[in-house]
């Protein structure tokens, strides 16, 4: 065997975890290719300014600009307020959680990427968001030996400036946050603590910074480290995935078994709201656009609540017809109809001593209004028919998807009804106020069709979560929970959910946000062809929706310049599944004769 073929035969660890698809237990800085995704490209990418959204996005996160002049004040403050040692904790701990989220950004944006590759993207990601130029020197892991050991330069430290600004040259290293972040970053990646420190410093008069990780065990017990970022506290939770083992990963939070959760301003306070009125027997009044979820935060209100083990009875006024509404909301006594040969009990009744949820209460007629008004001041009510009254012990909660007042106003709802109902009004915002919830929701919902539909989609593209994030919603969570249900529907097995797949009905379709140009300026995303979204408008057959898939990845190869590779990165493939539907579209599209076979 010559030394050519035998040089063939042998491959990296990287490699042999890729064609294998096996996790990747050892690997080092210098295995890794040049110019290996994902690349500060690939990062820039996920930088998104919406600007008139006011609102900035990395990936899915978003992000907010500050001067590092003001972070400096900032830093000094807390230094001259309560000393340095408490001053490096609070700042390690920032730059830890953000290393752990920016750890998080790439598992979800590149999750087929090996763990080599994942801990590469770290010092990128660092040096994208402006806090210095971040090199590797080495970086080396064994994860059935648990051990690390990493070096990395830093060079013009924001962090450092700002110290030698205030305070002149420091004694001792002054990168706390930065150094923090390496320490959150890696702990998460490699499932053990890793920390962090800071050899030389800038602020200390060295031309760089050089800092070196290892397991947080080999810094030694007394290893200040430990208390700076909490590792000892009792209460502290450990972050990091065992990636040597890992293990079931729990849903995504978004709504998860009827429980409501996000993480934007606007719901947070609606959530607090929930929570105070929650234990009380008062009257809450749910107001918000159709498809906000008023129902569903009234059945977490009810869970709140201490009638918990009562019934929750939901209904929708608008649902029931005209000359039925008193007999489903009373009931109804025996004979009292022709054909009537038992009694029936109402809504109130069904929700004895629990919640009754009234849905859409502006469509009630006015007589029923009238008559819900007496059953929720007297809490009795009478049966159509019947002559007694029967008590009732129920919470009464309403929702509104119009303005009462303006019903008011226009005669058509009471108003001693209106101020009975509005003891404690709940603002709901609709999802366009509140996009901070949308990945969650969105991952929710991918989860959620994943297995009703039984379809093995992976995640969404870079492009559909950008568009998911830049639509208005007239339909809001309602309508987001349909794209994502036809999106599963549409995508392939074993495949991304694209924006192709997501806006097929008649929806205006999002203007793209806009993005990070390799230059260095904002600059226009890349939109999708007049064509395909002309296509996809129209799309009722299956040659149409061929035309227009063979479209976009025309047109992702053209912006690649050929490369299959990099076009397959742009649309969220890997490069033998686009090189395979290449094939299928075949002769639609070519197979292009330029770039790398």
């Amino acid at each position: 065997m010559t030394d050519s073929q035998h040089s063939e035969r042998l491959i990296s660890l990287v490699e042999a975890s890729r064609k294998t698809g096996g996790v990747l237990t050892r690997g080092a800085f210098n295995e890794l290719d040049t110019g290996a995704a994902p690349t500060l490209t690939d990062l820039a990418e996920a930088l998104q300014f919406a600007l008139g959204d006011g609102r900035i996005w990395l990936n899915d996160q978003r992000m907010v600009l500050i001067q590092s002049l003001v972070l400096g004040r900032l830093r000094q403050e807390i230094i001259d307020a309560f000393g340095i040692e408490t001053a490096k904790g609070i700042f390690m701990r920032v730059g830890y959680m953000q290393g752990v989220r920016d750890a998080e950004l790439i598992q979800k944006r590149f999750p087929q990427e090996d763990l080599t590759h994942a801990l590469a993207a770290g010092p990128r990601v660092h040096t994208l968001e402006g806090f210095a130029k971040v090199t590797t020197k080495q970086f080396q892991f064994d994860l059935r030996k648990g051990t690390y050991f990493g070096e990395f330069y830093w060079d013009d430290s924001s962090e450092a400036a700002e110290h030698i600004s205030s305070y002149g040259i420091s004694s001792e290293p002054a990168c706390w946050m930065q150094t923090g972040y390496p320490s959150g970053y890696t702990s998460t990646l490699f499932g053990r603590p890793i920390v962090f420190r800071e050899i030389e410093c800038a602020a200390m008069g060295a031309p760089r910074c050089l800092v070196v990780g290892q397991n947080v065990d080999a810094w030694g017990k007394d290893a200040p480290e430990r208390h700076y970022l909490g590792l000892d506290w009792k209460t502290r939770r450990h972050v990091a995935v065992d990636r040597a083992a890992p293990a079931t990963a729990p849903d995504p939070p978004g709504i998860t078994e009827g429980k409501v959760v996000g993480v934007s301003a606007s719901f947070l306070r609606t959530r607090l709201m929930l929570e105070k009125v929650a234990d009380t027997d008062a009257t809450v009044l749910f107001i918000g656009e159709s498809g906000v979820g008023k129902e569903l935060f009234s059945s977490e209100l009810h869970k709140l609540g201490r009638r918990h083990d009562g019934p929750f009875v939901p209904i929708n006024c608008a649902a029931i017809p005209e000359n039925l509404v008193e007999s489903e909301l009373f009931g109804v006594e025996k004979g009292a109809f022709t054909g009537a040969v038992q009694s029936r009990a109402g809504y109130f009744e069904r929700a004895h001593r629990g919640t009754l949820f009234l849905d859409e209460i502006a469509s009630l007629t006015y007589s029923a209004q009238g008559k819900v008004l007496r059953a929720i001041q007297e809490r009795k009510i009478e049966r159509v028919g019947g002559t007694k009254t029967i008590p009732v012990d129920v919470r009464v909660v309403a929702a509104s998807n119009v303005n009462l007042a303006d019903e008011i106003r226009a005669g058509r709802f009471r108003q001693d009804l209106y101020f009975r109902l509005c003891v404690f009004p709940i603002v709901i915002p609709p999802l366009r106020d509140r996009r901070d919830d949308i990945p969650l929701l969105a991952a929710h919902f991918l989860t959620l069709f994943r297995d009703r539909h039984r379809r093995n989609v992976t995640g969404f593209t870079r492009r559909a979560m950008d568009a998911l994030l830049a639509y208005d919603y007239p339909g809001n969570i309602r309508e987001l929970q349909n794209l994502v249900e036809r999106g599963v529907i549409y995508a392939d097995n074993g495949s991304m959910v694209d924006m192709q797949h997501l806006f097929t009905g008649f929806e205006k379709v999002p203007s793209l946000p806009l993005k990070l140009t390799g230059e260095g300026r904002i600059g226009t995303a890349q939109a999708v062809p007049t064509d395909i979204m002309g296509e996809r408008r129209m799309v009722t057959t299956p040659e149409a929706l061929k035309r227009a898939e063979a479209a976009l990845y025309r047109s992702a190869l053209e912006a690649a310049g050929g490369n299959i590779s990099a076009a397959a990165r742009q649309l969220g493939l890997t490069r033998a599944k686009l090189e395979y539907r290449l094939k299928k579209q075949r002769p639609v599209t070519q197979r292009p004769t330029s770039g790398r076979p």
